[in-house]
């Protein structure tokens, strides 16, 4: 059984408005571990209901944030702030982390381990959450990484930006990272079928954060994943092209088990799962 609060308003100034997050986590237990998870382009703190929900209901708290470029806020694309949203990301995530001991929520008091935080994300958010991994944006050569994270998992996280395509190139400059200096562990996702029409490279793209970082890293393939990995931003969402239970079940296992520190897991028939 899990309980979860929506929406948490955290203060954010100099951000425009506030931080808004859900908060789930098990209805009982203490020494919970915490994840905080940044959605996709588009997305909300109510997405990825798959992922969050499995992992609160077997012993995590899970903190979604609300980023700037989430529909349900509707800011324009000629927005003052839309250039900068990609760095308002990761504030988001740090502000998140800077708050955990001001949640003001009574059930969840003292329960929190603070020595085990993760943080995840699928797509743009996996490249967000990578930051506070040791991840930069290049040529922006200004660290990010946060001692407090103790691991990551990166979901169909984008590749490096020598392969983008002229069009990204040019309208999504953020989208140049280096993974050389991501030494905090993680676990990288990708859909073997994920063929991104921002690269100019198949769905291997995705599995940079793997190859290019150095450290321990895992990288767990899912046959026949396209972008939404077969579903896991939420139930029968339109962004969904490839769905499959079996996917996401996959995914909910392995990652449940990585965060949990288990070690491998096979999960074959579905994937492989190849560590460094």
């Amino acid at each position: 059984m899990l309980i979860s609060a929506k929406p948490i308003i955290l203060p954010a100034p100099g951000r425009g408005e506030d931080l808004q997050v859900r908060v789930s986590a098990p209805a009982t237990g203490t020494d919970l571990p915490v994840v905080v998870f940044s959605h996709g382009f588009g997305s909300s703190m109510d997405g990825y209901a798959p992922l969050a929900d499995y992992w609160a209901a077997r012993g995590f708290v899970v903190v979604q944030p609300t980023h700037l470029d989430s529909r349900t806020l509707g800011i324009p694309a000629d927005d003052p702030r839309t250039p900068r949203i990609w760095r308002i990301r990761v504030d988001d995530l740090k502000r998140v982390l800077d708050s955990l001991d001001h949640l003001d929520l009574p059930w969840l008091e003292g329960r929190l381990d603070r020595d085990r935080i993760a943080v995840a994300g699928h797509s743009w958010g996996a490249q967000t959450a990578s930051v506070l991994l040791g991840a930069r944006v290049l040529p922006d050569d200004v660290p990010e990484e946060d001692l407090r994270v103790k691991a990551g998992v990166l979901l169909a996280i984008p590749g490096l930006g020598d392969d983008l395509t002229p069009f990204a190139a040019e309208h999504l400059p953020f989208m140049r990272p280096s993974f050389a200096a991501m030494t905090t562990p993680a676990l990288v996702v990708a859909g073997d079928r994920d063929q991104s029409a921002l690269s100019t490279r198949g769905p291997d793209w995705f599995t940079d954060a793997y190859h290019h970082s150095p450290g321990s890293k895992s990288l767990l393939t899912v046959f026949g994943g396209e972008h939404s990995l077969g579903g896991i931003p939420g139930y029968e969402v339109a962004e969904t092209t490839d769905e499959s239970p079996d996917r996401v079940a996959l995914i909910q296992r392995v990652t449940l088990a990585y965060l949990r520190g288990w070690g491998e897991v096979d999960p074959s028939p579905q994937g492989t799962l190849q560590s460094k």
